[in-house]
């Protein structure tokens, strides 16, 4: 990874921590990983993310730190690493969850412990003996993991993005469970086996409250359909760019018998700056049965000549049934 992308993944960035934060963050953790009143609210949606919340310095944009609404528990927003056409970002995915812990464990021990649907995402994690996770009332989620979930051997760029993908997911299953204020900044404390002030991966300084760094999201990604998706019909695309009024190039490749790739059809997208929706982006193809993969890339690689290894910001795979 060069030192443009070095500089980018600066650091994770973090506010001192008040003593009663501390205070209250100790009192929950001994009260175990149970949180009271955690049910989750609204109607299935798992494939529609809005809302916003203040970014680290207070002053992000709602594409860019954009926070997930409620949605059903039987889902799980999980947070990945993921490899796009200039260097690595987050990405996220809604995967099935049991619904026996609760669902900012749940989502955490998915992100730590299960593979990401996507071949290209991955996580520097690994899963862990033990994880408990509460929030307080003043929009404060308190994490404790034990320290073999940290994978040492990697650099202290992975270490960062690992650290704010932990924040990303945390944040992430509060909010669409209902048990945070979505209308005000969150914040996450990471423990380590019950301690302050550990070094997560060997590399990051743990010990402050952190939140969400936009820089570290993925420009643009696709949010439906996921990896290996059935679609019946018209294939409907829904994703979101960290900018409104953005201008990407969309393209679908037709995969052969024998796993060959070419360009099917092609366009371009703008992406919204409508309050609620700013950054998303929709369209609709009609496509015959067969598999596929549908790619966002920069608007100057609209062209439908543009070939199957052209680096793309995101992509999926995917069959049309019919």
């Amino acid at each position: 990874m060069g030192e443009q992308m070095r500089r980018q993944r600066a650091g994770v960035r973090h506010r001192p921590v008040p003593a009663a934060a501390l205070l209250a963050a100790s009192l929950l953790l001994a009260a175990g990983p149970s949180l009271a009143g955690c049910t989750a609210t609204g109607t299935p949606q798992p494939s529609i993310a809005a809302g916003s919340t203040a970014g680290p310095s207070g002053g992000a944009t709602q594409a860019s730190a954009p926070l997930e609404t409620s949605q059903t528990s039987a889902k799980a927003p999980v947070y990945w690493l993921g490899k796009s056409r200039d260097g690595v970002y987050l990405y996220r995915e809604f995967r099935d969850a049991d619904g026996k812990d609760n669902p900012i464990a749940t989502a955490l021990r998915i992100m730590m412990s299960q593979k990401p649907l996507d071949p290209s995402y991955f996580t520097p994690w690994q899963p862990p003996k033990k994880l408990a996770a509460s929030v307080s009332g003043r929009n404060y989620i308190t994490v404790d993991v034990s320290a073999d979930a940290f994978n040492t051997g990697v650099d202290e760029p992975t270490a960062q993005l690992a650290v704010q993908q932990l924040v990303y997911t945390a944040t992430a299953a509060a909010a669409s469970s209902g048990l945070v204020d979505a209308g005000q900044p969150i914040s996450v404390m990471l423990l380590v086996d019950g301690r302050t002030s550990q070094l997560a991966f060997d590399r990051v300084q743990l010990g402050q409250l952190m939140q969400r760094d936009p820089s570290m999201v993925a420009p643009a990604w696709i949010i439906d359909p996921q990896e290996g998706a059935q679609v019946t019909g018209a294939l409907k695309v829904f994703g979101r760019a960290t900018s409104p009024d953005k201008a990407f190039a969309w393209q679908i490749l037709h995969r052969d018998a024998q796993g060959a790739k070419s360009s099917y059809v092609s366009g371009t997208v703008t992406s919204g700056n409508q309050p609620g929706h700013v950054g998303e982006f929709t369209f609709s193809v009609n496509l015959p049965a067969g598999d596929y993969e549908i790619r966002i890339l920069p608007s100057d690689d609209a062209s439908p000549a543009a070939s199957a290894t052209t680096s793309a910001w995101d992509s999926k795979g995917f069959t049309v049934t019919g």
